[in-house]
């Protein structure tokens, strides 16, 4: 035997002890609860999907699903919590546009990366945003909102749920559209944003069509639009930016599972086939779309597929947000 085979011997039989040990993980994966962090407030956009879709996966994986929400810094504090976490699929975070794309050129020392620091493992739903005012706001339409706002600006604040989360950011580019800086009063979640607009406590906000839809049918604030190319399903009577005169506005939130980096890859193919399962269940769908969430599609629904859509928003929002900020 050459000396090349017996060097050889050794490390096939570590593959194969990997591939072992990989093969049992996912055999025995879950062997008890999961926690799926959910870095913003209960009642927000984020933790409403991650409920809704985490119910139905643990019904699938056999073992229980507990959603805890860390809330802070838009979102990134339970992020980097998640990111530090021990890659065995114990641990998820159902993360956004906000903590897996914006938020990297929002935060300069952000403590962690999104594609260095998680897996990738499902797009959940897709949210659309509304331009959304407190019930007294004197505007009738879109187009005497952002009069009001271009007259007015000092007068004004808007709400969002923390620097770098997807009510700020789509704000931000809402603001810099009009070329507008109103004081920002930021929450620990979106669902105490909306708490401070129903209470006439701040003036505006953009918003996830999830939070806002029990709100707007309550009649507790204003909806001027959505930030869409067609109108909503849940709201079907409420103008598109486009129609109300603000083309430039068109701006779709993402909500998406992530795993710490290193989570092996069985583990992670077998949490993104619940997710999937959970998508195609008629009352989980039914649910998602009664809140207004678009359900991603068959081909958007993979690994690889999140994998794309975090890169490709990165570079989508830095390019956004530096031109907001100048």
């Amino acid at each position: 035997m050459s000396f090349r085979a017996v060097l050889a011997w050794p490390l096939a039989a570590l593959a194969l002890l990997a591939a072992s040990v990989c093969a049992s993980w996912a055999q025995d994966y879950p062997a008890r609860q999961i926690t799926m962090i959910v870095p913003f407030a209960a009642g927000g956009p984020t933790d409403v999907v991650a409920r809704v879709v985490s119910a139905h996966m643990a019904q699938t994986l056999g073992q229980p699903i507990v959603i805890e929400n860390a809330v802070g810094a838009g979102g990134t504090t339970g992020a980097a919590r998640a990111a530090r976490a021990a890659p065995d699929g114990y641990t998820l975070i159902t993360g956004h546009m906000g903590t897996h794309a914006a938020a990297v050129p929002l935060y300069p020392k952000l403590a962690y990366h999104p594609e260095k620091d998680f897996e990738p493992i499902a797009q959940l739903a897709g949210t659309p945003i509304l331009v959304l005012a407190r019930k007294d706001f004197p505007a009738s339409d879109l187009k005497a909102f952002v009069a009001y706002l271009k007259a007015n600006t000092d007068k004004l604040n808007m709400a969002h749920a923390g620097v770098g989360s997807v009510s700020h950011v789509s704000c931000e580019l809402f603001n810099s559209i009009l070329g507008i800086k109103p004081t920002g009063v930021p929450f620990n979640g979106t669902g105490p944003a909306m708490n401070a607009l129903v209470g006439q406590q701040v003036d505006y906000m953009c918003d996830q069509v999830i939070n806002a839809v029990p709100q707007i049918r309550g009649g507790t604030i204003r909806a001027y639009a959505v930030a869409t190319p067609e109108r909503n399903p849940s709201l079907p009577e409420l103008s598109t930016t486009a129609e109300a005169g603000l083309a430039a506005f068109q701006v779709s939130a993402w909500n998406a599972m992530f795993a710490p980096k290193g989570t092996p890859e069985p583990i992670l193919a077998r949490l993104n086939a619940a997710a999937a399962k959970a998508l195609d269940d008629e009352n989980v769908r039914k649910r998602l779309l009664d809140l207004g969430s678009d359900i991603p599609k068959l081909d958007e629904r993979s690994r690889a597929a999140l994998g794309r859509l975090v890169q490709s928003e990165i570079a989508r929002w830095s390019g956004v947000l530096k031109t907001a900020q100048n």
